[in-house]
């Protein structure tokens, strides 16, 4: 034992106790603690021009808008996660993600609690339950993870210090004050995803101003706490972004031989359906389903431990509107598939 430890035996114990303080006052005071990365110079002065052009363009007041403006954080964090995001991942890993035993038997339980619903909205615009179901699942797991940033955050992170993608997050900055103001919600308090999504279906601004819909009719349409409106805009956008009712989705493919010059194959980004099934068939791609001669579809090869051939269809690129990503897609085609089932 050490001088100071046996001094410190000696001493009685209110001044042991406060040598003990000291010592571990000094400890924190000394250890580096890490901080927040600054903005850029240039945020403060983009953030200021924005708060102009939301006063000339749709008469918010500058006083209270830059009030809440300054209110904002610069988060180094967001930028770093939209420069890592899930979509990098092999098909293998992102699978293992998101179709997992866990989600499936809560895509099953949250599709028999909400059955009435998914039925009425299945029938409105269309789309299975089980895709809506599934959607919901990859996007917050069913509403157990909202999202825990600041939108506000995440939108000026981007919007003023994110400059390969400013433009865009800047319009979503926009379009999530207008959303504020008219749906009531409150700007300030309102938490979603890194790159600013929203509620249980993750609507960027922009998407939930123009596709979101008021299912329950108590005149709002609420993603965060009404699961009538839930349900019927993930519908709802998936029918305004091309879904073709009764038809299917995807399916594996095998293929014969080399395939044909010029076959155009897909990977991770999505890939226009362009060619009958017809035309695949014919140079060399077998798809395992059934699926009509004359339908439009695309090849895409995915990196998995084997590679993985699948024939998509309109209904796959339609899901692709929701995330531009054949990742995303897929896991949600495969999520369905075992939520649905229950069913057989």
């Amino acid at each position: 034992m050490n001088g100071v430890a046996l001094a410190m035996l000696d001493d009685p114990l209110p001044a042991r106790l406060a040598r003990i303080a000291a010592t571990v006052l000094a400890w924190l005071l000394l250890t580096p603690v890490p901080s927040q990365a600054a903005a850029p110079a240039s945020y403060a002065r983009e953030r200021e021009a924005f708060v102009h052009e939301m006063a000339a363009r749709h008469g918010f007041e500058r006083a209270e808008l830059r009030a809440l403006m300054q209110g904002a954080r610069y988060r180094q964090a967001i930028v770093d996660a939209m420069d890592r995001p899930y979509e990098g991942k092999s098909w293998g890993a992102y699978r293992a993600l998101f179709v997992t035993p866990e989600r499936i038997a809560g895509g099953r339980r949250f599709r028999v609690e909400h059955a009435a619903l998914l039925r009425q909205a299945e029938r409105t615009y269309g789309v299975p339950a089980e895709v809506i179901v599934a959607i919901l699942g990859i996007e917050t797991n069913y509403g157990a993870t909202l999202g825990q940033y600041p939108v506000l955050d995440a939108l000026t992170t981007l919007g003023f210090a994110y400059p390969r993608r400013a433009a865009f997050f800047r319009k979503e900055l926009e379009a999530f004050l207008l959303l504020a103001r008219e749906e009531a919600v409150d700007p300030s308090s309102a938490r979603g995803s890194y790159a600013g999504a929203l509620g249980l279906p993750q609507f960027i601004p922009s998407s939930y101003r123009a596709y979101a819909v008021d299912f329950d009719g108590d005149g709002r349409r609420d993603l965060w706490h009404s699961e009538a409106d839930v349900i019927a805009s993930v519908g709802a956008y998936l029918a305004a972004h091309g879904w073709r009712r009764g038809e299917p989705i995807a399916s594996p493919a095998t293929l014969h031989g080399p395939l044909e010059d010029g076959l155009e194959v897909g990977g991770k980004r999505p890939l226009v359906p362009s060619l009958s099934v017809a035309k695949l068939k014919a140079a060399g791609v077998e798809p395992e389903r059934a699926l009509a001669p004359n339908a439009r579809a695309a090849l895409i090869e995915l990196d998995a431990e084997e590679p993985e051939y699948w024939v998509v269809l309109e209904n796959f690129y339609a899901i692709t509107r929701y995330n531009h990503s054949n990742l995303y897609a897929l896991a949600v085609y495969e999520l369905s598939r075992a939520i649905a089932a229950l069913d057989r």
